[in-house]
């Protein structure tokens, strides 16, 4: 027998080999096969072994596994009309693979896009110190509005976090002036009120002193003793205007 005798079964052994490499599909772990039959969708399958009707049955496999996707960086201005760029991280998985497939045209696409709207549109109501100081609320913000919108999708967003809050470079001279001028304001509030506690003090020390006369006298006398431990060459003791009084009577009348 010739090699020409031996083509038709060589022929059909190809053939099966062909049939059988788009009839066998093997799904690893986090794999899904969404499977159509004639353009019809008929189920998910998976992982393992697949076994689908050549030229009847189609699939579109669909990874499980979590997506972390880097949103670009976005111009937002803040409702106190503060320009600034800011990017930001995505983790999603799809945890319903028939709807990632049927419900929209490429999910990792819409998920990118509604990623970048939301995060400018959360971002615009709040101020600059918001952004900078409250990015954990803003973070769960921007997370629980994406995972409400693509739960359509078949899609679950685990967390979103924002990277880097960009700032111009004049903004930031006039943000380190205002933080300047606040610090200011609050060194006077602070110095005023020390002034006020101050005053408080002293006039309830005066008052305490002045219904007890011997407790001036001792405070007289403490006053001395500090002028002395202080060595000074000349020390001055106060007069009382009190004994004065006798010889500065009119008419020279005295008590």
């Amino acid at each position: 027998m010739t090699m020409f005798d031996y083509a038709p079964y060589l022929v059909a052994v190809l053939l099966i080999g062909f049939l059988l490499s788009l009839a066998v599909h093997i799904m690893r772990e986090y794999e899904r096969a969404v499977v159509f039959t004639l353009g019809r969708f008929s189920g998910v399958r998976g992982p393992g072994l697949i076994l689908l009707v050549p030229f009847v049955q189609q699939l579109v496999r669909v990874d499980l596994r979590t997506t972390v996707h880097d949103v670009p960086s976005q111009d937002v201005i803040s409702r106190d009309n503060v320009s600034v760029k800011v990017n930001a991280v995505i983790y999603f998985r799809v945890i319903e693979a028939d709807k990632a497939v049927l419900a929209v045209e490429n999910f990792l696409m819409a998920t990118s896009q509604l990623a970048q709207t939301t995060l400018r549109s959360v971002l615009g109501k709040h101020e600059l110190d918001e952004m900078l100081a409250e990015r954990d609320k803003l973070n769960a913000d921007i997370q629980e509005i994406l995972d409400s919108q693509t739960d359509a999708w078949g899609i679950k967003v685990a967390n979103v976090e924002i990277k880097h809050v960009d700032i111009d470079e004049s903004m930031v001279r006039a943000i380190a002036r205002q933080a300047e001028a606040e610090r200011n304001r609050r060194a006077r509030i602070i110095s005023a009120e020390a002034e006020q506690q101050a005053a408080e003090k002293l006039v309830e020390a005066a008052t305490m002193l002045a219904k007890i006369p011997e407790a001036m006298q001792l405070r007289y006398l403490t006053t001395l003793h500090d002028i002395a431990d202080e060595r000074n060459s000349t020390i001055v003791f106060p007069f009382p205007l009190d004994f004065l009084r006798p010889f500065t009577a009119p008419d020279g009348k005295h008590d």
